[in-house]
């Protein structure tokens, strides 16, 4: 291993610990009661606001509610769906889901709060157009004592928003099944994202709205025909993931007690790394969102994580359990997920699920360059800002060719270090949208 990577090994070490763990849970806990358990009673209003029920031409932002929806969620529903979850499995055992879904019910009112206070607290760009996520909050919510926070985050976001993950795993796959170069992948997403991202935000919400309903939906209906194919081994495998969840199934030369922990982290890991849940991520494309109501953008924004993690993962994770192949850590997440399909789906699994990756891959890509050149740009300015787009595009075939190991170390020392300001900003600001929820809802006559 070269320093390059013994250094990102020791740095996510150090910031993937049982006390950010417990910040992510105990945030989102507290936001859950705080909110009085709004993601489960507001579900059907929600629903009217992504339908456009309440959408006016004049409201500030750049898109619409259903694109900032689905803006956020073609970063979210994505590799982190199909190898985060193989990779939790392999890593963490099927306990490691179990900590995936209570990551995933929490963070609906995480992310209820941080999309919130996104649009709550905007601040105009040089453009003169409203722009919003943690650093803007941070900054205009707290004052100017907390933009060192702010910062923080930007600069652990542009590096932590490059999309390594997804080319270096759709590159993998390419390469193992269809004979296809890692660098070839990667110079081919960098042509491809660069089309469109050098269009904005504007540009990304019409091309994600139009690719995520039809990848989300495709996905679904593949796994769950094999899901419903094996369905008497469902309730087994359920109780399975639960006993493991508590130390049941020790993971590798563990313990019950280092087990446990090793569960706890990986499921709460993934879980972050694939709903983003106060990470900070989503909070920067429900920002742009065209709302004069900073409740409805948090009550749309509380829909992702349920989609994501409680629906989606869970799929993929009792796809490959039910299917039975090897999920062995030193394998790439990608393969072990495409096997299980293959031998869900004999003859065409390989094949729907290619398309499926190459899908959630590109969108996860065009998404992301939009929160990577977001925190750029706070630190740098417009101008100056906007030229990280091409180092955000030639850090795709770069990590095309890097290991699995390394490029999840990468993310995920990033996202812990964003996680730490978007979580103590949203916490230090809760009274605020507690109390503007009190207000809406009273004006609404909800």
């Amino acid at each position: 291993m070269n320093y390059f990577d013994r250094f990102w090994a020791t740095a996510v070490d150090y910031a993937w610990g049982l006390p950010l763990v417990i910040l992510l849970i105990g945030a989102g806990i507290y936001f859950t009661f705080a909110c009085r358990f709004l993601p489960f009673r507001g579900l059907r209003h929600a629903i009217d606001i992504l339908r456009g029920k309440y959408d006016k031409d004049d409201d500030p932002g750049e898109i619409s509610h259903f694109q900032a929806l689905s803006s956020a969620l073609s970063a979210t529903i994505g590799m982190g769906n199909i190898s985060g979850v193989a990779v939790a499995i392999a890593l963490g055992g099927p306990g490691a889901i179990f900590w995936m879904w209570v990551a995933g019910l929490v963070g609906m009112s995480t992310k209820f709060f941080t999309c919130t206070l996104a649009t709550m607290y905007r601040k105009k760009d040089s453009r003169g157009i409203d722009q919003g996520g943690p650093m803007y909050f941070l900054e205009v919510g707290l004052g100017n004592a907390f933009k060192p926070l702010a910062i923080m985050f930007s600069v652990c976001g542009m590096i932590g928003c490059l999309a390594l993950f997804q080319v270096n795993q759709l590159s993998g796959l390419l390469y193992s099944y269809h004979g296809i170069s890692r660098i070839n992948t990667g110079l081919v997403c960098m042509v491809l994202v660069g089309v469109v991202i050098l269009g904005g935000i504007v540009r990304v919400g019409k091309v994600t709205s139009k690719i995520v309903p039809a990848m989300f939906v495709i996905y679904v209906v593949a796994a769950m025909y094999i899901i419903f194919s094996h369905i008497t081994l469902v309730p087994a495998i359920i109780v399975s993931i639960v006993k493991a969840a508590f130390g049941g199934q020790a993971v590798v030369g563990g313990v019950t007690g280092v087990a446990f922990r090793e569960v706890l982290i990986t499921g709460v890991k993934r879980a972050a790394f694939s709903n983003e849940a106060g990470i900070g991520t989503a909070p920067m494309a429900h920002g742009a969102a065209k709302t004069k109501e900073p409740i409805r953008e948090g009550l749309i924004a509380m829909l992702g994580p349920f989609l994501d993690t409680n629906l989606v993962c869970t799929m993929t994770a009792l796809v490959i359990i039910i299917t039975g192949v090897v999920a062995a850590p030193d394998m790439d997440g990608v393969l072990i997920t495409v096997n299980a399909f293959e031998t869900g789906l004999p003859g065409v699994g390989q094949m729907v699920l290619t398309l499926i990756i190459v899908l959630f891959s590109i969108s996860t890509m065009i998404s992301y360059s939009y929160y990577s050149l977001k925190c750029a740009k706070y630190l740098f300015g417009e101008r100056v800002g906007g030229w990280y787009v091409y180092i955000y595009l030639v850090s795709l075939p770069a990590a095309s060719i890097w290991s699995q190991d390394t490029v999840l170390n990468i993310i995920d020392t990033c996202f812990a270090l964003m996680a730490i300001p978007t979580l103590i900003g949203a916490l230090l600001l809760s009274p605020k949208v507690v109390s503007a929820l009190k207000d809406y809802y009273v004006r609404m006559g909800l």
